[in-house]
């Protein structure tokens, strides 16, 4: 038995005499560790280079998504600021529409001012009573001219104080022809043929809340004097409006930016039943006829 053992030995190649048995077993062990490291890191590597290639696929669709929404955000950018500078524009269009220049008051003036006169007279306790007037129709014989009621009360009784039309150095004697105490107007007339009269602004469209508006007199150093304001309120009663009207522009031409007259400038009118302050009815112009004028076809004419 114990040589049977030798012989097993002896026959047992050499580097398996010399190696324990331990020892090979440790080398096979490290070496299935080895290759299962080699192994483990390929594996890691490879899923490495996945997630880095799906990381990188993420990063070019983001870059590519963040350019696509940059350039639409630039895009709106371009569109809300072109579009805030049109309303810029319109406002300040609307401004200047509103803000009359110099040009354009002076303009309104020039073109208003050869129908207006200044109205000179006496009230009921012979104190001075001043207005103003513009001519309504005119023929070869005579020129009338509507005027507020309230500067001529006087005249209505006798005896009357008479009333007389100014412009520069020139002077004319009125007639008080005929009057609408409520309305506040009174219908002159002079010896004076052709007058140039104003145009009346047509019934359609209205007037609209915020159009420019202006009164115009005949007291100026020029012959003539202009105030400016807005429409606040439009009705069958009246114009409401904030343009001034002094004592020297009661009876005058509200008139529209284009010279034509939208109603008759008062201080007394008050159709709501309080008495005006900051705020003003001008007298609508059409309202006049059928009461101290008559309108044929729609031109005025003077009342019989």
């Amino acid at each position: 038995m114990a040589s049977h053992e030798r012989s097993g030995a002896a026959s047992r190649p050499l580097w398996r005499r010399i190696v324990p048995t331990t020892a090979i077993g440790l080398a096979g062990a490290l070496l299935l560790a080895s290759v299962a490291s080699a192994f483990t890191g390929a594996v890691l590597y490879a899923f490495y280079e996945y997630r880095l290639g799906q990381t990188e696929d993420r990063v070019d669709a983001f870059e590519a998504g963040f350019e696509d929404e940059v350039d639409a955000a630039v895009e709106e950018i371009h569109a809300e600021r072109d579009d805030a500078v049109g309303q810029v524009q319109t406002q300040l269009d609307d401004l200047e529409r509103f803000a009359a220049s110099g040009e354009t008051l002076q303009g309104i003036l020039e073109a208003t001012q050869p129908s207006v006169w200044f109205v000179v007279t006496r009230d009921e306790a012979g104190q001075p009573s001043v207005g103003s007037s513009f001519v309504v129709f005119a023929d070869a014989q005579q020129s009338f001219l509507l005027t507020s009621y309230n500067t001529v009360r006087a005249n209505t009784r006798e005896p009357a104080p008479g009333i007389t039309l100014r412009k520069g150095g020139e002077e004319l004697s009125a007639t008080l022809v005929r009057w609408d105490p409520a309305l506040d107007l009174a219908l002159l007339s002079v010896d004076r043929p052709s007058l140039p009269a104003l145009e009346w602004a047509s019934p359609e469209p209205p007037a609209q809340v915020g159009d420019r508006v202006f009164v115009v007199s005949g007291l100026g150093g020029s012959g003539g004097a202009i105030s400016q304001g807005f429409v606040a309120g439009v009705s069958a009663e009246g114009v409401q409006h904030d343009a001034p009207v002094g004592a020297a522009y009661q009876g005058g031409p509200l008139v529209s930016s284009q010279g034509e007259v939208l109603a008759v400038a008062s201080r007394a009118y008050s159709p709501l039943g309080f008495a005006p302050e900051a705020v003003f009815f001008g007298v609508p112009v059409r309202s006049a006829c059928g009461t101290v004028i008559q309108c044929p076809d729609g031109q005025a004419a003077a009342g019989g």
